[in-house]
């Protein structure tokens, strides 16, 4: 399936980003590991952070990327991968997740506007 999605340069962009077990609290649990990819992820793919909040399961941002850049897809891979990689594995994951060397961290789609 193929997502429509806004792709403007220098664009401003709401997203909320969930994690797949709804009643985790992961992101607050591992707040600074979550910090430390933010910060990486910006040194490498500059952004601006106009806000965030980090709820225990999912977190809301709004970033402005620069003029020449509408790649968020991209930031938000590394920051879920970076993000993953910092936690010890062992959560349930169903086979079609494993296949794609994906681990059962993340919901799949993000909302952005």
């Amino acid at each position: 399936m193929r997502y429509r999605r806004a792709r403007l340069e220098g664009g401003t962009y709401f997203f909320t980003v969930n994690l797949a077990i709804r009643t985790a609290t992961l992101l607050t649990d591992r707040i600074d590991d979550l910090r430390s990819v933010l910060r990486e992820v910006k040194r490498r793919h500059p952004l601006h952070i106009d806000a965030v909040v980090v709820l225990p399961d999912h977190l809301h941002a709004a970033w402005t990327l620069p003029p020449d850049d509408a790649d968020y897809p991209l930031r938000w891979a590394l920051i879920k991968a970076g993000f993953s990689r910092r936690l010890p594995s062992g959560e349930r994951c169903r086979l079609s997740r494993r296949r794609k060397g994906e681990r059962g961290l993340w919901q799949r789609r993000y909302w952005s506007m």
